[in-house]
């Protein structure tokens, strides 16, 4: 057996999510949009990299999510699938991709999947898409479903505030997720909801939660690669921890750069042709 079969890192599929759940080890994931984040991210040993529609906030400067295209999408996933080699890839379908008929989210997940080489797909929405879903996964298109704070329903939810506080929304929450499992859905992302209910949720199913904003109760946890790393300085919700402070570093190297520049300090004659 060569070295580079063995040194080749096991890849991991939803049955690696399934049996990681089964075995009480915690499912790590964060998001990635580029190539160059993505190698980074994979080589980390991260289990899921996340192409979310999020991108259209981090790498466009973009309010919400809503304004994320299909063909968008596409392009994120394909940079990030080339830098990635052990985790599972999974995309966000954009608003508007799958809400209008099930035929319309099939021919945008297949696009998806055939044209950026990503494993999976995420859809925001309970027991609404559940035929969505159901078609989805007969075709052999992986779904990850998320409930909660669902960001393409800004506008009707009124905001980005916790949801599910209330009993009624909580046991409507709960029925979802199990409709979720029920339809085929292999992982369920849970954000902003109370940490007490998303422990519930998560001992109610077989398949893994992952949660953002959901307590430590759930199967695994994703944060937003550009937040926890410190680089969007305005962005300070209760459930991020900072692992880095990018910001100030890029500044303080560029600050550097200039200065160097402008007194000639750069190129030193070691750095010259």
């Amino acid at each position: 057996m060569s070295t580079n079969t063995i040194d080749k890192p096991r890849k991991v599929t939803t049955a690696t999510l399934r049996k990681m759940k089964a075995d009480g080890e915690k499912i790590a994931m964060l998001t990635a949009y580029d190539f160059g984040m993505a190698q980074l991210v994979d080589r980390s040993g991260m289990d899921v990299i996340l192409i979310g529609d999020s991108a259209t906030n981090v790498m466009a400067g973009n309010a919400t999510t809503l304004p994320m295209t299909l063909d968008e999408m596409i392009y994120h996933a394909r940079c990030v699938v080339r830098g990635t080699t052990r985790a599972l890839t999974v995309a966000d379908m954009p608003f508007g991709s799958y809400q209008v008929s099930v035929e319309e989210a099939m021919r945008s997940a297949i696009r998806l999947l055939k044209e950026s080489g990503v494993e999976a797909v995420k859809l925001e929405g309970g027991r609404e898409i559940s035929e969505t879903i159901k078609r989805l996964t007969q075709a052999g298109i992986p779904v990850m479903g998320h409930l909660g704070l669902t960001p393409q329903s800004v506008n009707q939810l009124g905001g980005y505030g916790l949801r599910a506080k209330g009993e009624e929304e909580a046991a409507r929450l709960l029925e979802d997720a199990i409709a979720l499992e029920e339809s085929g859905c292999f992982a369920i992302v849970l954000e902003k909801i109370p940490a007490a209910l998303a422990r519930k949720v998560s001992e109610s199913l077989t398949i893994p939660t992952i949660g953002i904003g959901a307590g430590n109760g759930t199967d695994g946890q994703v944060l937003v690669l550009n937040d926890m790393l410190g680089m969007n300085e305005g962005f300070r919700p209760k459930f991020l921890r900072l692992y880095a402070h990018l910001a100030q570093d890029i500044d303080c190297a560029l600050k550097h750069y200039i200065s160097d520049v402008k007194a000639t300090e750069f190129p030193s004659e070691a750095e010259s042709y």
